[in-house]
């Protein structure tokens, strides 16, 4: 008898690891395929917008348009043709997603700033990551990557926002 009890409780301890050990392995690679799937498509917006270096900036250049970008357009044509749509100004732009801070920035999320100290955002430009933004400025310099920590980007930055 004392047998047979102690056959059962090894009985139901394996098959409650069993269950727990196959319960986790189902679950793991959902939060794993979302994050994949996140990066993957900042990675996407990231090398649709590398696709455009050196495109002119224009501002006020039109939406869709592709031979010339201001920094809103830019951003809003490169996330359109990934699926994601957003509205055309920088500051229209600052309002949607989610509010993300400048420690916790991720490829792929938007960075605003006020380079003119006006209050007023008017600046927009996508994070890739290792301290580069891809965004478009100023005539004769375009669609550019350039370094965030230490520019006029990060010294009047206003906030970021993550669309993805």
């Amino acid at each position: 008898m004392n047998k047979k009890k102690i056959m059962t409780t090894i009985a139901g301890i394996t098959l409650s690891l069993t269950v727990a050990f196959t319960g986790s392995v189902i679950v793991t690679p959902h939060s794993a395929h979302a994050a994949t799937v996140s990066a993957s498509k900042a990675d996407r917006v990231i090398a649709t917008g590398k696709q455009y270096l050196g495109v002119r900036y224009l501002f006020g250049a039109q939406a869709g348009r592709t031979s010339a970008f201001d920094c809103s357009s830019f951003t809003q044509y490169v996330f359109k043709r990934n699926g994601i749509t957003i509205p055309r100004s920088s500051k229209a732009q600052a309002k949607v997603g989610v509010r993300v801070s400048k420690s916790q920035l991720k490829p792929g999320d938007l960075i605003f700033s006020d380079t003119n100290r006006d209050g007023v955002i008017n600046h927009v430009g996508i994070y890739m990551g290792n301290d580069r933004t891809l965004h478009t400025y100023r005539v004769g310099i375009g669609v550019t990557i350039s370094k965030f920590s230490g520019s006029t980007w990060d010294k009047t930055f206003v906030t970021a926002r993550r669309v993805i």
